[in-house]
C-alpha cells in the first residue's frame, strides 16, 4: 500500500498546463507553420491549444483524468476509490458539456489522450493539418 504522503506528493507534481505532451503537439504544430494560442481562456473549457485561424480548439487529455480506460482505472484504485471515480466521471461530464458549448459556437473539437499525442504526434499533426484544409475550403464556397 502506498502512504497517503506519497500518493499527495505524486499528485502534486502533475501539471493541469503545458504537459510534455501538450508541448510535443505545439513543437509539431509550430513546425509546420500553424500559429495557435495556448491554455485560451476566451474559450470554454480553455483548449490546451486554440487555432483561432480555423476554429480549431484542441485539448490534450491525462488519460486518468479524463477517463479513458475507466473501468481498468476502478481496478487498480485503493485509496478513496469512490472520490476519485466522482471526480473522473464528473470531469467526463464537463467534458462533454465543453464539447457541446464550442461546437454551437462553431469551433471544430479534437481531443487526443496523451499517450497518444506522444506515441503518434505526426499522426495528430497530419490530422490537424487536413482538418484546417478542409474548414479553408469549406468556407471559400
Amino acid at each position: 500500500m502506498t502512504s497517503k504522503r506519497k500518493i499527495s506528493a505524486q499528485m502534486r507534481k502533475i501539471h493541469s498546463k503545458d504537459t510534455k505532451p501538450e508541448l510535443t503537439l505545439r513543437r509539431a504544430l509550430w513546425q509546420e507553420g500553424i500559429r495557435y494560442r495556448k491554455n485560451y481562456a476566451d474559450l470554454p473549457g480553455k483548449p490546451d491549444i486554440a487555432i483561432l485561424s480555423s476554429r480549431i480548439a484542441i485539448f490534450v487529455d491525462g488519460e486518468f483524468w479524463h477517463g479513458y480506460n475507466l473501468s481498468d482505472e476502478e481496478k487498480r484504485l485503493h485509496h478513496n476509490k469512490q472520490y476519485w471515480i466522482n471526480k473522473i466521471k464528473n470531469n467526463m461530464k464537463r467534458d462533454k458539456k465543453v464539447n457541446q458549448r464550442l461546437k454551437a459556437m462553431g469551433w471544430t473539437v479534437i481531443r487526443y489522450p496523451a499517450k497518444y499525442v506522444m506515441n503518434h504526434t505526426d499522426e495528430c499533426t497530419t490530422e490537424i493539418i487536413q482538418e484546417i484544409a478542409y474548414l479553408n475550403q469549406k468556407s471559400s464556397r
